[in-house]
């Protein structure tokens, strides 16, 4: 049998394995972070969050139509088990490339049975490590792009070593020079990689390796052309991503401000003039290079009409953004506002190899206007800041820059570089050195948040607590299993809490997969140095140059290491060839095949056995149910046709699963808080949504056009504004004829401008006790008040937060208000009611619970994501949303024990610990800053004031028993471990 058939089966029984193991273990529904949005987005052809993935959303959408709607997650999960597994077989032929090449040195000398034997075992072993590497099989089974992007990067890889064969071929023929039939693999790839954009950028930054193939392919090697070639590789790479990606469309995006503004044509007429001028062009320069023979020329013209042709998908996304879908984000209907989701302009920026530290303080900022569409035309609305700092601020390598501290950034600075700070100015007595920022690239983003993720792949992980600060030795580290290794770097692991050391994460891989690589890495630079430099390069920029690009802030809320699986890829290919290693050695104490068997079977059980045997439990999600079910217990919780505010990822996106998806609720209004900082989203409210009427938000699509009324300001002593500062103004009043207001007299002057502005900020909701007797907004039993008074708890007020007043002050008490937490911010934290999960807004002061309805819907509709079936594992986020119904069902029952209903109590106890086993939620257990044993505690107190003495006793001694575990681990602690916990 041939070669080429052999590692054609093998390479697919491969893809089987993978395909049983990614459908097997896959979650059985949405899961947290963006796979409710992006399932959503996809089932109806809606607009994610900026950059988009339009094509992911296309090719998403044909697995899940001829499903039922709640069966819709299951194909959209089943589209990237796929996507996984079609990456493994690629992987799988990609190492038996190489390790080929390294057997037979000549690419088309023929193998001997034993030989081929070795390459299939390289391409088994190395394949399926990568299948059963944490960080891969993570994506591999959840409804987001990672598991497309990843089917991309290996496919295109894949396409250059094809190249790279069919070249080999035809110099075998005789057939030399440039473009020739091979070259058509070239042009796939770039086509590839146009296509990619539309699924994430990452695919991208294997040009750099492609380039090095065609290098080391079409001329002869010198160390100068090595350079050169790499140094092209790096050129071709950001001619892709800006150029050819945001500069084409930026131009366009100016065409079309063209055509519209100056020539009075209707939109999208500029837009399409760019791209047939850049066709027809295109099509001169490609005739003039065949006439004159200039084939790099020709290929570069075919390569970019080929990578426009593939970014095109984006056109799919103008088309459904007009449509005006729920889910629409950036309100990508025209050429300019593509240019702003393609950029990711509602991120921001950061610096990468020039910049200032976080103390830095600008010393001029200037709005730069923008256009935008307006009513027939665009305007300039929009508004950009530039902002300028001091030369002596300004240096290379900037790493602790992020100057915000809404996550604690510059704290986390100032702690690491030891700056102190003033505590009446705020301000820092001094700014990082650049020593300061280059160990903080080391310790920090090199170390922490890549190689620290590098590590839980191929040595072992010590357990799913995010690691939230380094130097933690408890939580999120790397470990290996060996005893004297770990116990030297994080204390002795034996001492741990049962609750943690024996979490389903902790995988004990005995660095077997780190060492087998990197024995792969030194066998293949021995045997080939250039393959070695390839696969090396794609290591470097799919991993160490995205540590270097992404400049990541301190303090991220969740793990990245998704962001890094095209690097653990790359050391993927060294596993396998560090079969062939293995063999060599073996070859010089057996003799014969014996030698190929044994070593075939020792890595094969040394690496992706033990991977398979470690991790299957803490990535098998084929019972999890939470994301879908915590967004049921949040809608469930509201009022009919109510409007319900959000604050973050995992209190919106399932949301938008379970209405857009599987139509749960679709009375109710879901609005992101963050999202209102925006005019596009604020618009939204305007028409209807699903089942959900329109909102009046007081303000005119014209008042809050780009960037106007971004903030309003508090200003009590404006001459044309002056009111009684001790008597609340009516809220709506105050909205609509101040803040609202475009009188310069009611507007406060600024360099040339006016900023709106609010006179007080003590308020006042007028409430029409009838009314909201007669609606349900409260009981007969409660104590209304005539007017719900707060004051307003800040001298700004951003976008976002202006639009939730509005929203209030419009609402007049008819449609029921909800948070998704209890929300502070605006100073009307004493009028909100916990009505189940979410807290409805109601005009009764200090009201904790509205027992009755919270009890019923706990008792009766409350979902638990199969928390009560033995088994099911729960990692942090999802032990998050847990101790969330916890928390809530912990309040109503302690308030329904305080108010003598005992025995209702005691019913919601009983409903809270059947439906979340111990093995599962164990009420105690480690966890930061102590919030799990925090909401067990409170369970507990309900459990003594409610008389479950059963109960009681159960969580008593839980967390007695963890309290005392963590206490003797911590003191077992060296010194220097200690003040990380």
């Amino acid at each position: 049998m041939s070669f080429k058939r052999i590692n054609n089966m093998t390479g697919w029984a491969v893809f089987a394995i993978a395909t049983f193991t990614y459908l097997s273990t896959m979650e059985a529904t949405a899961s947290f972070w963006d796979c409710g949005e992006f399932i959503s987005s996809a089932y109806k052809l809606q607009i994610p969050h900026p950059p988009g993935a339009p094509l992911f959303l296309l090719i998403t959408r044909l697995f899940t139509i001829p499903l039922p709607p709640d069966m819709v997650a299951l194909g959209v999960n089943t589209m990237s088990a796929l996507s996984s597994s079609f990456t493994i077989l690629f992987l799988f032929w990609t190492i038996t490339h190489f390790a080929r090449k390294m057997i037979s040195f000549r690419n088309m000398e023929s193998l001997t049975s034993n030989q081929i034997f070795s390459v299939m075992a390289a391409g088994t072993v190395g394949a399926l490590a990568y299948t059963f590497s944490d960080s891969f099989w993570y994506s591999a089974v959840e409804g987001e792009v990672y598991a497309m992007s990843s089917f991309f990067t290996a496919l295109v890889f894949w396409a250059g070593l094809k190249w790279e064969d069919e070249v080999s071929i035809e110099q075998a023929n005789g057939i030399k020079g440039h473009f020739t039939r091979a070259d058509r693999w070239l042009i796939l790839i770039f086509y590839l990689i146009g296509l990619s954009v539309g699924v994430h950028l990452l695919c991208i930054l294997t040009v750099p390796a492609i380039v090095m193939i065609y290098y080391f392919k079409r001329y002869k090697r010198t160390k100068w052309g090595t350079f050169w070639a790499f140094l092209a590789g790096c050129i071709v790479t950001g001619i892709i991503q800006v150029p050819m990606v945001q500069w084409t469309i930026k131009m366009a995006g100016k065409f079309d401000i063209l055509f519209v503004n100056s020539f009075g044509l209707p939109y999208f007429f500029g837009f399409t003039f760019f791209f047939i001028l850049i066709a027809f062009l295109i099509y001169i320069t490609m005739r003039t290079a065949v006439k004159k023979n200039w084939n790099f020329l020709r290929l570069a013209m075919w390569t970019f009409a080929f990578v426009l042709l593939g970014v095109s998908t984006y056109t799919t996304t103008l088309i459904r953004s007009a449509a005006d879908p729920a889910i629409d984000m950036f309100n990508v209907d025209n050429p300019v506002s593509l240019v702003g989701y393609l950029n990711r302009e509602q991120y921001g920026d950061w610096p990468i190899l020039k910049g200032p530290d976080f103390t830095a303080s600008p010393i001029k900022q200037e709005f730069v206007d923008t256009y935008i569409k307006g009513e027939g035309k665009y305007v300039k609305k929009g508004k950009k800041m530039n902002i300028e700092y001091s030369p002596e601020d300004i240096h290379i390598f900037p790493r602790m820059w992020d100057g915000g501290n809404d996550r604690g950034q510059s704290d986390f600075y100032a702690d690491f570089a030891n700056i102190g700070k003033d505590p009446q100015t705020g301000k820092y007595y001094s700014s990082p050195t650049m020593a300061d920022n280059i160990a903080f690239f080391m310790s920090y983003q090199f170390n922490w948040m890549y190689f620290r993720y590098f590590m839980w792949n191929f040595a072992g992980k010590q357990n799913d607590l995010q690691g939230s600060s380094m130097g933690n030795v408890r939580d999120g580290n790397w470990i290996t299993g060996i005893p004297f290794w770990d116990n030297a770097r994080l204390g002795d692991q034996s001492k741990m809490p049962e609750s943690i050391k024996n979490n389903k994460a902790n995988n004990k891989l005995f660095a077997l997969p780190l060492i087998l690589g990197i024995l792969g890495l030194l066998y293949q630079y021995k045997k080939d140095r250039a393959d070695a430099l390839v696969v090396g390069l794609l290591f470097f920029f799919t991993g160490i140059a995205i540590v270097l690009y992404l400049n990541q802030a301190g303090n991220q809320p969740r793990e990245r290491d998704y962001a890094f699986v095209g690097s653990f890829y790359a050391f993927a290919i060294w596993i396998g060839l560090g079969v062939l290693y293995v063999q060599d050695l073996f070859q010089k104490l057996v003799k014969g095949k014996m030698a190929s068997y044994l070593a075939a079977g020792l890595c094969l059980l040394a690496v992706p056995v033990l991977m398979a045997s470690q991790e299957w439990d803490d990535h098998d999600r084929s019972n999890k149910l939470l994301a879908r079910d915590i967004a049921i217990n949040y809608l469930e919780s509201c009022a009919p046709n109510a409007i319900l505010i959000t604050f973050g990822d995992n209190d919106t996106y399932p949301l938008w699963y379970a209405q857009e998806v599987e139509g749960i609720r679709k009375d109710i209004r879901v609005i992101n808080s963050s999202l209102m900082g925006t005019d596009w989203y604020i618009n939204q409210l305007r028409y209807k949504i699903n089942d959900s009427d329109p909102i009046d938000v007081i303000w005119s699509k014209e008042q809050i056009l780009g960037s106007s009324r971004d903030a309003i300001y508090y200003f009590p002593d404006l001459p044309g504004a002056k009111v009684d500062q001790t008597q609340p103004m009516d809220l709506y009043t105050m909205m609509k004829d101040y803040a609202g207001s475009d009188d310069i007299r009611r507007m406060y002057p600024n360099d040339g401008d006016y900023l709106n502005i609010y006179p007080t900020k003590k308020v006042k909701v007028p409430v029409d006790y009838n009314k909201v007797l007669k609606n349900g907004t409260v009981n007969a039993s409660d104590s209304v008040v005539s007017e719900m008074v707060f004051d307003l708890p800040r001298n700004a007020l951003g976008k976002n937060e202006s639009a939730i007043l509005n929203i209030i002050a419009a609402n007049n008490w008819e449609r029921p208000i909800y948070f998704t937490s209890l929300y502070s911010d605006l100073g009307f934290q004493e009028y909100l009611r916990t009505d189940g999960l979410s807290y409805r807004l109601v005009p009764v002061k200090n009201s904790e619970v509205n027992a009755d309805w919270a009890l019923d819907v706990m008792l009766n509709k409350f979902k638990y994501g199969n928390a009560d079936k033995p088994g099911v594992f729960f990692d942090e986020v999802n032990r998050q949303s847990l101790n969330t119904i916890r928390m809530q069902m912990g309040l109503v029952a302690n308030y329904l024990a305080d108010n003598n209903r005992k025995e209702d109590a005691r019913k919601l106890l009983k409903k809270v610990d059947a439906n979340m086993l111990q093995e599962n939620m164990p009420y105690a257990m480690v966890s930061r800053r102590q919030q799990h044993n925090q909401i067990s505690g409170q369970l507990l107190l309900a459990a003594y004031k409610a008389d479950d003495k059963e109960l009681a006793q159960k969580i008593t001694n839980a967390l007695r028993k963890d309290l005392e575990q963590q206490n003797q681990y911590y003191q077992s602690l060296p010194e220097r471990f200690k003040y990380s916990l």
